[in-house]
C-alpha cells in the first residue's frame, strides 16, 4: 500500500510512526514539511500527492491540519491526534476517515477530534481511544495506527 506520510509540527521525516508502517512492508512518501509557512507546508503535501497517487494519507499533529486541508481525492484518511483547529479552514473531514488520539493528550486536545467526527458526521467507531500521550508512539497505538492504514476494524 502506497502511504503519503505527513509529520507534525518540528516533527523530523523518518520518525517512528512512518518507520513502523515500512516495516510492516507498506511504501510510505514522506515529505518534509514547512514549520514555519502552513502554506508552504500544504503545497509540498500537494505535489507529493499528486506525484505519488496513495492509497492512504496519514496526517500527525500538524500534519493531520494538512491533511484535512488536503485534495486528497479518493484516498483515505488517517489522522493522529489531528491539531485541525490550529491551522488551515477545514472543518470536516470526508467519509471513511479514521482519527486515532488519546484522552490523555496534553498538546492537542481529545475534544477536537470529538467535534472533528461529530461535524463530519461519522460513526462513533471512526474516533479511535489509543494511547497515554500525544506521540502516540508506543506498540498499542502503533498496531492501531496500521489496522486504521490497512482498513482493518479493531480486535474485538
Amino acid at each position: 500500500m502506497r502511504i503519503l506520510y505527513l509529520h507534525g509540527w518540528n516533527s523530523v521525516v523518518g520518525g517512528v510512526k512512518p518507520t513502523y508502517l515500512k516495516s510492516h512492508g507498506h511504501e510510505v512518501i514522506e515529505p518534509a514539511l514547512d514549520h514555519k509557512d502552513f502554506q508552504a507546508a500544504l503545497e509540498t503535501a500537494q505535489r507529493a500527492f499528486d506525484q505519488h497517487q496513495p492509497d492512504v494519507v496519514v496526517g500527525s499533529s500538524r500534519g493531520g491540519a494538512v491533511a484535512v486541508n488536503l485534495d486528497s481525492g479518493s484516498a483515505r484518511l488517517v489522522l493522529i491526534c489531528p491539531a485541525w483547529k490550529k491551522w488551515g479552514t477545514a472543518q470536516t473531514v470526508k467519509p471513511g476517515t479514521r482519527i486515532l488520539h488519546s484522552p490523555a493528550d496534553d498538546v492537542v486536545p481529545f475534544a477536537d477530534s470529538v467535534e472533528l467526527r461529530t461535524n463530519s458526521r461519522l460513526p462513533d467507531t471512526a474516533l479511535i481511544e489509543v494511547g497515554r500521550d500525544h506521540r502516540l508512539a508506543d506498540p498499542e497505538p502503533l498496531e492501531a495506527l496500521l489496522r486504521a492504514v490497512e482498513g482493518r476494524e479493531e480486535p474485538a
